[in-house]
């Protein structure tokens, strides 16, 4: 199918890494917490935008230039792991009936998305790696591949995105009655975001 290998298998591997846990997966849950599906919603579109960036760049060449260049691939690592420890810090410090970290507006939300997706470089070493496993080279057409490629990646996280945000606002709905647990639940969000920054720092 436009030049894909194997499309099922690269529909299943897709569904596999959204989910495993990882910055955007908590971005998109602390967003439904705060601002609700609106807010949910408006952080997934920012996780496909940033995606979408990266996939994009990852076509274009970035990561070959990235890894020519060290040091640019490490200050962009380094930018990345603070942006993530620096929100991680804000959550920990906040306290009870405090305004939330992330702004009540969708914009905000989107735009932290986009943020935390697109300052993890390495993201696009992985689509480097990622997309030649399933071109297949006798029906390869070129950009149409890459873009089916990336339309189906689109299409995926934004019905993942979506059913994790019904199911957080579902759930943040009856945890709002206790706001020890909500501000636990903040705290152990900010403790992930400041590992994530942490361990985005160090895998080198």
């Amino acid at each position: 199918m436009f030049g894909i290998a194997d499309y099922g298998a690269f529909v299943a591997a897709i569904v596999l890494f959204l989910a495993i846990p990882g910055p955007g997966n908590l971005a998109l849950i602390t967003s439904t917490s705060k601002g609700g599906i609106r807010g949910g919603l408006a952080a997934t579109i920012g996780v496909i935008a940033g995606d979408q960036v990266l996939m994009w760049a990852a076509v274009a060449g970035v990561a070959t230039l990235l890894t020519a260049y060290p040091a640019a691939f490490s200050a962009v690592q380094w930018l990345g792991a603070a942006y993530l420890a620096w929100l991680g810090f804000k959550m920990l410090r906040a306290k009870p009936g405090a305004a939330p970290i992330l702004n009540i507006h969708a914009g905000q939300y989107f735009r932290q998305a986009v943020a935390i997706t697109v300052l993890n470089p390495k993201a696009i070493v992985f689509y480097m790696a990622f997309f030649p496993l399933f071109v297949d080279p006798a029906r390869h057409q070129g950009l149409t591949t890459f873009a089916f490629m990336a339309l189906t990646i689109a299409v995926l996280t934004f019905l993942y995105g979506l059913t994790a945000t019904l199911l957080t606002h579902f759930l943040a709905e009856r945890m709002r009655a206790n706001p020890r647990i909500a501000g636990v639940l903040n705290k152990l969000a900010g403790v992930f975001l400041i590992a994530f920054g942490v361990r985005l720092a160090i895998s080198r």
